[in-house]
């Protein structure tokens, strides 16, 4: 049910972006009088799952889910529609508009997926505002994985800043760390400030880490019990702060975790505190070296709440797309570093689809799909033929050349830019494939 409500996410997704992308060329087209041949979501080589007509233009949807297309009359596109190209020039097609009409239609999907984006994040600012857990509230430190252990960070770190830059979100301390190049972390340990050193190698191997190195430190308060619990049925209660097993103090529950598998198969004494009252009770710890429990952090920390009004979010919704699009922008740059090895991190839609939660959540979707419209914004401006940002490159050269590519050299430069696309996604399927072999 999990992995069908992640599909049933990613195609919502991928819909809705693709057919706002696509209006994006077919509302400029019209505007600027040029015809319209078909728009369609996902593609349909054969035969189409559904069409109908409009006046000069066929609208459906295709079979195979990896995007859409707007056919416009006098232009190489993906169709490879060359035929077309042979007859005389007619007014109403694209290669006969002026090249700034020809540029604003091809920007248009792009600049669509932008508005997207910044209408999604106004509405979500104005709806739920912001909430987020201050790097400074994190009273307990943090724990780390064995990547975070690599790194030189330890269980009960306090992180106090990035190159010495105070992070005023702690959950944006990982993307901080990727993105910005920082060379050293600061971190407060056992009351003294230590400077840990960042290699590029390193950022390579948390780029291609699965789930987040550091988390926050929390103690071992019981939200919820599993079937068949072994501490619920030694008499464990919700709300109860587990303390010690055995006779091993653990104020947190990173530290009990480290100590349980030592006594599976085994009954052992938990101490919890419940009212002000220490008790022990006896438990059995199973073969799996667990006890049945949830740990919660409710009410452990001090979250930071901002509230917008319509008005405020509007700017905010702005700033936020424009930090998302520069966060992305230097994403893609990582992947020209050979040490960093980024391209390893490469995906496809399986990659996509994996980062939708598993439950349905709105606000999570919405959050989700204005990011992914602006990833199909940058990607589609790229200057290789085939995207739109090929298209976008060869105007610009005509505009300022005053000469326009001959239909044969976009003919050859569509082709080439298809082949570069689709070794794009070889490699990124490949990089999923991959890592679901290795998992």
């Amino acid at each position: 049910m999990e992995i069908f409500i992640k599909i049933v996410q990613l195609l919502l997704c991928l819909s809705i972006l693709v057919i706002l992308h696509e209006f994006g060329h077919f509302i400029t087209a019209k505007i600027f009088g040029a015809r319209v041949e078909k728009f369609y979501l996902f593609f349909n080589p054969w035969f189409s799952l559904c069409k109908f007509k409009i006046g000069e233009t066929e609208y459906g949807i295709g079979w195979i889910p990896l995007g859409g297309y707007v056919k416009i009359s006098g232009m190489i596109d993906e169709s490879m529609d060359t035929e077309q190209m042979k007859q005389p020039p007619q007014p109403y097609e694209f290669r006969s508009k002026p090249a700034w009409q020809r540029l604003i239609i091809m920007l248009g999907g792009v600049i669509m997926n932008i508005l997207t984006a910044i209408v999604i994040y106004i509405c979500l600012i104005a709806h739920y505002g912001e909430t987020y857990l201050p790097t400074q509230n994190v009273k307990y430190g943090i724990t780390v994985d064995s990547l975070g252990y690599e790194l030189g960070l330890r269980n009960g770190d306090k992180i106090l800043s990035l190159d010495n830059e105070v992070v005023e979100s702690f959950y944006k301390i990982p993307e901080e760390l990727l993105l910005n190049d920082v060379k050293t972390i600061q971190v407060e340990r056992d009351g003294k400030k230590i400077d840990l050193p960042v290699t590029d190698e390193m950022i390579g191997k948390l780029i291609n880490a699965k789930g987040s190195f550091i988390s926050p430190r929390i103690p071992f308060y019981v939200g919820a019990f599993g079937e068949n619990s072994p501490a619920q049925n030694a008499g464990l209660q919700v709300n109860d702060k587990i303390i010690g097993i055995g006779d091993k103090e653990t104020e947190f529950f990173d530290e009990f975790k480290d100590a349980i598998p030592a006594y599976k198969n085994q009954e052992v004494d938990i101490s919890v505190v419940r009212d002000n009252d220490t008790l022990q009770y006896p438990v059995v710890i199973g073969e799996d070296g667990t006890i049945g429990v949830y740990v919660t952090a409710a009410g452990v920390f001090d979250f930071a709440e901002k509230s917008y009004t319509v008005w405020q979010a509007i700017p905010a919704g702005c700033a936020k797309a424009f930090t998302s699009i520069g966060s992305y922008l230097k994403q893609l740059k990582l992947l020209f570093n050979p040490q960093v090895k980024a391209y390893e991190s490469v995906g496809s839609f399986i990659t996509i689809g994996s980062i939708f939660p598993g439950t349905w959540d709105w606000q999570s979707f919405w959050t989700l799909t204005a990011f992914i419209s602006i990833i199909l914004a940058i990607m589609n401006i790229i200057p290789i033929p085939g995207l739109d940002g090929g298209h976008v490159l060869f105007v610009l050269v005509e505009m300022i050349t005053g000469r326009k590519p001959s239909d044969k050299f976009l003919e050859y430069a569509q082709t080439v830019g298809m082949i570069l696309i689709l070794a794009l996604f070889a490699l990124a399927m490949w990089n999923d494939i991959s890592r679901f072999i290795i998992k």
